[in-house]
């Protein structure tokens, strides 16, 4: 076997060809920029699926878009995540606080003593307040109307 070259090789190589036993640096180049730009999609896959999640205001809204998000990602139907999406968007209007005003309204108006306030924590756990040492008020009461009279022509003069 003879070490030259064959007469119809070109004499100079391009630099991406690499000779027997090297390594090959285009092969390395093509191997990191295809992990990185997979795990790159992945990551921007999962922060734009997030977002609904991440735009959730209230607890319950926030479970349920949760919820929502899982399904979608789950189930790879993606109406799961456009409900999400707008449900994210939609600033749901607070029902209970009138309610609870008006019921506590109509407590102190029939004399029930209302139940101990609960308080959330920062945990999220719920406790209800101290008994109150207060004496029970009773229940309120108009003040009393003065006596119908009737006047004479005689008692005007």
């Amino acid at each position: 076997m003879s070490a030259g070259l064959h007469p119809l090789a070109p004499h100079h190589m391009p630099a991406f060809i690499s000779g027997p036993h090297e390594g090959d640096p285009l092969y390395v180049i093509t191997t990191v920029m295809l992990l990185a730009g997979v795990i790159g999609i992945g990551v921007l896959f999962f922060t734009l699926h997030s977002l609904p999640e991440r735009m959730g205001h209230k607890k319950l809204q926030f479970e349920v878009v949760a919820v929502l998000g899982l399904l979608s990602l789950f189930t790879h139907i993606h109406a799961f995540w456009v409900a999400a999406l707008l449900l994210a968007l939609i600033d749901l209007p607070d029902f209970t606080t009138p309610w609870k005003r008006m019921a506590s309204a109509l407590e102190k108006l029939s004399g029930i003593e209302p139940p101990p306030e609960t308080t959330p924590h920062e945990d999220g756990h719920v406790q209800a307040s101290p008994p109150s040492t207060t004496e029970k008020k009773s229940p309120v009461e108009p003040p009393p109307r003065p006596a119908l009279t009737t006047v004479t022509a005689s008692q005007e003069a």
